[in-house]
């Protein structure tokens, strides 16, 4: 069984810690192409050990989604070291997830670190 966490409001903050990456699955019971990622989810989330994988189930945590600006569901938010690097509506297939999830493995986070430092410098370098 995947160890996908689900998220509250009072949680999600804490989930996105400094030295992990967490991408999240914005939910609804209801919602027919939620469902049918969900496996697919779950699969990313069995074959990834290093990757914290959570759910927002949007009814519930509405004043969360409305935080985030979540318009549409499934959207997938992809957080690493603190930072939003990947925010999308729409399902996944698998290819198109485990392809994500090798980009975000990939990124430069030192260089990611290094221009938001300089954007909120507002200095140029």
């Amino acid at each position: 069984m995947s160890s996908i966490v689900e998220l509250t409001k009072d949680s999600f903050q804490e989930a996105i810690t400094p030295d992990n990456t967490l991408i999240v699955d914005f939910w609804a019971p209801w919602c027919g192409p939620c469902r049918g990622f969900a496996p697919v989810f779950e699969q990313a989330a069995e074959q990834n050990p290093d990757v914290t994988f959570a759910k927002v189930n949007t009814d519930v945590e509405q004043e969360l989604a409305g935080a985030l600006g979540i318009r549409s569901i499934p959207t997938l938010m992809v957080f690493r070291e603190q930072v939003l690097l990947f925010s999308q509506p729409g399902a996944l297939s698998a290819g198109q997830l485990d392809e994500l999830l090798e980009k975000i493995k990939a990124v430069d986070m030192a260089k990611v670190h290094q221009e938001i430092a300089a954007a909120q410098d507002g200095s140029e370098k």
